[in-house]
């Protein structure tokens, strides 16, 4: 686990846990997202966790970050990956862990992801507005290139199943059950803020996680010029940040 902001200033802040995409790490994400933190540094802690599992490195990040092992995968992307069955279970430990042990005394208002890390940010949420006791701090999420469906992270199984979510066991090419439309248990309505990049090969399936998978009114989108990665220029890193500011003055936080 990773704080962002070491100084005294930022310990009461409002914090936002941050969750890396499949084959990075917390470190890396911390300068992919270093844009987004420079504009709300005064404003939010931004607290990074690692994934649960080691991974190799994610082919796209190995010219740039090779050499920052080791690497860690929220789900698997690889059918060489093993299956771990209890792993809604490590997934939740090791954030409860992250947030445990921060030194921050702000409260907890946000989960924020990229890639996969955007799909397990989801489905936090969701978990803690549906399954039987998840109650949980998030008053918002930020959603990066997270594709659909959601994961459903119920180790106990409290739950029935719900019909349009995945089980964290599946590989995204192993599921079939899409959502035709956003009505229905598996849709989240915690207010959520989602970021595209149009040249994204999976933006279909970035839109179907905020068209499909959140109730009207609930989630509002970011589409910018570029691929599978954050937004690194001027104008569309702070056309987030004022989206991330807009909703925590939505939803109280602010």
């Amino acid at each position: 686990m990773t704080q962002i902001t070491k100084s005294d200033a930022s310990l009461a802040l409002p914090r936002i846990l941050c969750l890396h995409g499949g084959g990075t790490s917390a470190d890396i994400f911390m300068l992919q997202c270093r844009g987004i933190i420079k504009r709300l540094e005064n404003t939010f802690r931004f607290v990074f966790v690692n994934a649960p599992f080691l991974s190799k490195p994610h082919p796209a990040i190995v010219p740039y970050f090779g050499d920052h092992g080791p690497f860690y995968r929220w789900l698997r992307w690889d059918g060489d990956q093993q299956q771990d069955e209890d792993a809604a279970n490590k997934v939740l430990n090791e954030l409860k862990k992250a947030m445990r042990e921060d030194e921050g005394r702000g409260e907890w208002v946000a989960i924020l992801g990229f890639s996969q890390g955007a799909k397990i940010a989801a489905s936090v949420l969701w978990a803690q507005e549906k399954v039987p006791g998840g109650e949980g701090p998030f008053k918002f999420g930020v959603i990066m290139a997270g594709r659909a469906p959601i994961v459903v992270l119920d180790p106990e199984g409290k739950m029935p199943h719900v019909p349009h979510t995945a089980d964290i066991g599946q590989m995204s090419t192993e599921f079939s059950d899409w959502a035709p439309n956003n009505q229905g248990e598996h849709a989240l309505s915690i207010p959520t803020l989602h970021v595209h990049g149009l040249q994204d090969p999976a933006m279909d399936m970035h839109r179907k996680m905020a068209d499909d998978y959140c109730k009207d009114g609930t989630a509002r989108s970011i589409e910018w010029d570029g691929g599978h990665r954050l937004p690194i220029m001027p104008k569309d890193v702070d056309d987030v940040a004022q989206q991330m500011l807009a909703l925590a003055k939505e939803t109280g936080v602010l």
